[in-house]
């Protein structure tokens, strides 16, 4: 193999036998979560066509900082997080934007009242 990936070829003796010694449970589901939340991809070849079932049972996950040799790079392999701060700032962003929307929005119906208030008079 290339070194760029590794593969699981038995996820049943897997997760019964390895996953139980470097992890709280012994659940593939999880752990490929896991992988995923690290930045892992499950390596599709084209041959099993995506939806075809592959005969033997070998699933194999690619990152791109994963490459043998390279140990330098596994720093690099970082829990993805969704950045709550980023998140917040845009909605703050929308919602001061829209706060600036409705104040300009009542300062032009101010405007139209004062002008109907006073042609309201001019016509008494």
């Amino acid at each position: 193999q290339s070194g760029s990936s590794f593969h699981v070829f038995d996820q049943g003796q897997f997760a019964k036998e390895v996953l139980p010694k470097y992890f709280k449970h012994n659940n593939m589901a999880s752990f490929v979560r896991q992988l995923n939340m690290y930045g892992f991809r499950k390596v599709v070849h084209i041959e099993q066509g995506g939806l075809v079932k592959p005969e033997k049972d070998d699933t194999e996950f690619q990152h791109p900082y994963f490459i043998r040799g390279q140990e330098h790079l596994l720093e690099n392999i970082k829990r993805k997080v969704t950045s709550v701060s980023s998140i917040k700032n845009e909605e703050v962003k929308v919602r001061q934007d829209n706060v600036t929307k409705l104040l300009t929005d009542i300062q032009v119906m101010k405007g139209k009242q004062e002008s109907m208030d006073s042609k309201l008079i001019a016509m008494k």
